[in-house]
């Protein structure tokens, strides 16, 4: 009697000839049930239905195929146990040497707008994560197969092995399918979980990955480092990266944190130009190539190897006005066709279209020694609405505007963090110092004469006056600060004795 193979698969891709390998050159006898069983004897195939294997009908719309004795039976027995083989042959059961089993496509459902919880329920398979754990659990003496890229090597044990894969080849093979079910069982968790109405973070919070590409290294070159992606392709791993050298961790690290001060400003062309996390200059422009110049004029030094990011497609104009310098990576949601031509002169800056900027994850997660931290990101949109004016001089409607751009750029900066502004571009920042002055005189330093009249933002409240007199002292006329020192009335005090707008968010933005 020859190998016995079972293949019940959602994803077909590579099937037909997978599966007629194993039958005429490795003399496979097949099983397998609804769809799959189809498929193969619409290719003239000989399967046998799982139903007519087990003499038991698919029931509840499909819902019941393999759960079965025979099925599982012929997969669980241990082959070097007597009494397992006994089992067998009392039961006519035949073991199972090859399991291919890919899952119902559940995460590609819940990724579509508008599904029902009812549509998502049906895609949550049973059977076939059974098939996969009861197969992986015992490798020992079968292969399980959960990838269509598996089938390649999978033919080339059997040809280099005289037909048993190594021990191995099946363990390594156990490995992906635990995993496999794992992250499936995580992705319903999740979605269940994001159903309710959450008050609070979840008891359990599971996290999974699928490596999307090894990288030449981490942060530095003696740090290994890999890609993972979570899910179906979103956000960066869906990205069409249309030029320029492999991305790096660096790089990568950089574009989310470029990716989420761009997503800040949606009406009026914007663009970020960030090094190491932090912006050294955002602005807003008519126009986006006038964007880019004013952000690139921000802090030309620093722009230099910068990560730049845009709210709005690449135009000529703008893309010509990027090959005026070195730069490491561009992302935008579009680029022009006549954009990209120009873009092609410089072959090593890695440009990538990321068309839903807006893509993110609702929580963060920072690992520490013996498990990790979890917050809900920092998503809160910015509106002046419930600011609080607490000086004796009120802005104006223009001076509210800036004080608002200036408070989305200061959340996305490095803690202690300080903002200096005008004409809805940055003209000074100060990031992760240890002390707000120190932070504050950076930012006022690096605006030099530019900051008469240019506004201030702070990521949080001043402890002391000594900031607000320094800033006044540079031509600071609007400060933008959460408040909730127990010294706020000295930081007022001071504003209104220099004729400062002050005004409270009665919200802070750390960013450590």
């Amino acid at each position: 009697m020859g190998h016995l193979a079972l293949l019940s698969v959602s994803d077909k891709t590579g099937l037909i000839d997978f599966a007629r390998k194993l039958v005429e050159e490795f003399e496979f006898d097949l099983i397998s049930s609804g769809g799959t069983a189809a498929s193969l004897l619409t290719a003239g195939l000989p399967v046998t239905k799982v139903s007519d294997y087990t003499g038991s009908p698919e029931i509840l719309g499909g819902r019941v195929k393999t759960l079965h004795p025979r099925i599982h039976g012929g997969i669980l027995a241990r082959r070097d146990l007597p009494q397992d083989i006994a089992d067998l042959e009392t039961h006519s059961i035949r073991p199972i040497d090859l399991v291919v089993v890919n899952l119902y496509p559940f995460e590609q459902t819940i990724a579509q707008p508008g599904v029902e919880l009812a549509e998502a329920i049906e895609q949550i398979d049973i059977g076939g994560p059974a098939m996969l754990r009861a197969s992986a659990k015992n490798y020992a003496h079968l292969t399980v197969l959960c990838n269509p890229n598996q089938y390649d090597a999978y033919l080339e044990e059997l040809r280099q092995a005289k037909g048993v894969p190594s021990l191995e080849f099946r363990q390594a093979c156990a490995i992906q399918a635990f995993s496999h079910t794992a992250a499936y069982d995580q992705a319903i968790a999740s979605y269940l979980v994001g159903t309710q109405q959450a008050t609070s973070l979840p008891e359990r919070f599971m996290l999974s990955g699928q490596q999307l590409q090894s990288l030449r290294y981490g942060e530095n070159p003696h740090q290994p480092a890999s890609w993972y992606q979570t899910g179906i392709p979103t956000g960066w791993a869906a990205a069409t990266k249309l030029q320029g050298k492999e991305l790096s961790y660096n790089n990568l690290v950089d574009l989310e944190a470029a990716r989420r001060i761009i997503t800040e400003f949606t009406d009026t062309p914007a663009a970020a130009i960030l090094k190491h996390t932090n912006p050294c200059g955002v602005a807003l422009g008519t126009t986006l190539s006038e964007a880019y110049e004013k952000a690139f004029n921000a802090d030309s030094v620093s722009a230099f190897g910068g990560i730049v990011a845009f709210n709005q497609a690449i135009d000529a104009a703008t893309a010509t006005a990027l090959t005026q310098t070195f730069l490491e990576c561009v992302v935008a949601p579009g680029c022009e066709p006549d954009a990209q031509e120009i873009l092609a002169a410089k072959s090593k800056v890695r440009v990538l279209v990321l068309p839903d900027l807006q893509t993110g994850h609702k929580q963060t997660v920072k690992v520490i020694a013996g498990g990790f931290l979890l917050q809900a990101s920092d998503d809160v949109i910015a509106t002046p609405d419930n600011w609080q004016v607490v000086t004796q001089q009120q802005p104006t409607p223009e001076q509210l505007d800036e004080l608002l751009f200036a408070w989305k750029v200061c959340k996305h900066v490095k803690s202690n963090a300080i903002v200096v502004t005008r004409d809805r571009a940055t003209l000074g920042v100060g990031a992760g110092q240890m002390n707000r002055v120190g932070s504050v005189k950076i930012a006022l330093e690096q605006a030099g004469e530019k900051a008469q009249g240019a506004t201030l933002a702070s990521d949080g409240f001043f402890p002391f006056d000594d900031s607000v007199k320094t800033a006044a002292a540079a031509g600071i006329v609007a400060i933008v600060q959460p408040g909730g020192s127990l010294r706020d009335k000295d930081s007022i005090q001071a504003a209104n004795e220099l004729g400062l707008v002050m005004v409270l968010t009665g919200i802070r933005h750390f960013l450590h």
